[in-house]
């Protein structure tokens, strides 16, 4: 009796762990023109700045029998530009990289974690999805440490209706991000200091951010 079960449990066993499925890939083209990152900061009594981008790169994964995900996009700084303003764009710049690297070396970069989709992905239907995301900006993480709250919409695109390849089209939103956290600030860069007082009315501390995607499947 000893004998034939040692002899059936390797024939359950191995088959389920060698037919696992693998989560599929999805890669968003920074090129395409259509991925785009918006960051709205509105002060109360001063301006509502927004700061965009349309050269989002993403690689992402998706597990459909778990409804999780998870990946990393990034932001070329030089890529963001400032109310269509090459003033603002530049102080932008000198704020991000607190005047110690190259805008040119400086990403926004998001790594995904948690990442939990309520339901089954169906063709045409927006379903709602949680995350949380550690940012870095030019190698800075926030201070004090911690992720950034996720929410938003994916909706799949099969083969043929967008394009050749099955496409998740993702929005995906954060609230209050506060950029001085990051050290996105007068207060940490050089040469801004005498002009703090001046500008702390004016610009918003918090803004809201928001990522527009098609990510497309790999081959």
């Amino acid at each position: 009796m000893t004998g034939a079960w040692w002899r059936v449990i390797p024939a359950v066993l191995v088959p389920a762990v060698s037919v696992a499925a693998a989560a599929d890939v999805y890669a968003v083209n920074p090129e395409a023109g259509n991925n785009t990152f918006s960051a709205v900061f509105d002060a109360p009594l001063g301006e509502r700045i927004n700061a965009v981008s349309s050269e989002v790169a993403c690689d992402l994964t998706y597990d459909a029998p778990s409804l999780s995900a998870g990946g990393s996009c990034s932001v070329p700084l030089t890529s963001i530009r400032v109310d269509g303003d090459a003033t603002k764009t530049e102080h932008f710049q000198q704020w991000a990289t607190n005047k110690k690297v190259e805008p040119t070396n400086c990403r926004f970069a998001l790594a995904l974690q948690s990442v939990k989709v309520s339901a089954p992905l169906k063709a045409g239907e927006a379903v709602p999805f949680t995350a949380s995301g550690t940012f870095t900006i030019c190698g800075r993480q926030r201070s004090p440490s911690g992720p950034e709250a996720i929410r938003g919409t994916v909706m799949l695109f099969p083969p043929g209706t967008y394009g050749e390849a099955q496409t998740l089209r993702i929005r995906a939103h954060i609230d209050a991000f506060d950029r001085e956290s990051y050290g996105i600030s007068p207060k940490a860069t050089a040469g801004w200091l005498a002009r703090v007082q001046q500008l702390a009315p004016v610009v918003a501390a918090k803004g809201d951010i928001d990522f527009s995607l098609f990510a497309r499947l790999k081959p």
